[in-house]
């Protein structure tokens, strides 16, 4: 059975969110600076799946008065009611993960490399660097207010401060028992 796309649900949830017609670089803008921390988009993909939602009935194409090039797009009701089902189905996937420094350990074969305690400080060194980011977004952005109309992504926020957290215990403890 072929994989189920999933792009044209993000894009769903994108137009969803706003209450504008969007062009593909706002919905790539989007997807970067709001989906970014967990789901990767590449700006080449983005456009050729508008035109096949086009063409599916998901999605309407708008021309922008006075700019024949650009195009904005908004859900129809057939594409709002895809969003729902998808959302209403439990995923049954465990999370996606591509994991350089987890490959590389897997291919360091003895305990007294001395590149496990390099990639062991490295990876502290970037996951500190990222859960800031994290912490800090999450100072910025989630008012009472927002948490309360932006739920899902508090959640997914949150859970990603906590896998953070999580992985950064690991690392650390597994450096000092690694030093003994």
């Amino acid at each position: 059975m072929p994989k189920q796309r999933i792009l044209p649900h993000i894009i769903l949830g994108v137009l969803a969110a706003s209450e504008d017609r969007l062009s593909g670089k706002q919905i790539t803008d989007y997807v970067y600076r709001e989906i970014g921390e967990f789901w990767q988009v590449a700006h080449s993909q983005v456009y050729p799946e508008l035109k096949r939602m086009v063409k599916e009935g998901l999605i309407e194409q708008y021309a922008v008065a006075g700019n024949d090039k650009e195009k904005h797009y908004a859900m129809t009701k057939a594409g709002q009611d895809k969003l729902e089902d998808w959302l209403t189905v439990p995923s049954e996937e465990t999370p996606q993960q591509k994991d350089i420094f987890s490959l590389k350990m897997f291919f360091i074969r003895t305990m007294d490399d001395e590149r496990i305690v390099d990639h062991l400080r490295g990876q502290i060194k970037l996951l500190e660097k990222h859960l800031q980011h994290l912490i800090n977004r999450k100072e910025s952005l989630f008012t009472p207010d927002y948490i309360a109309n932006n739920y899902g992504h508090y959640l997914v926020l949150e859970r990603a401060i906590a896998r953070n957290t999580a992985q950064l215990d690991w690392l650390h403890t597994t450096l000092a028992n690694h030093k003994d």
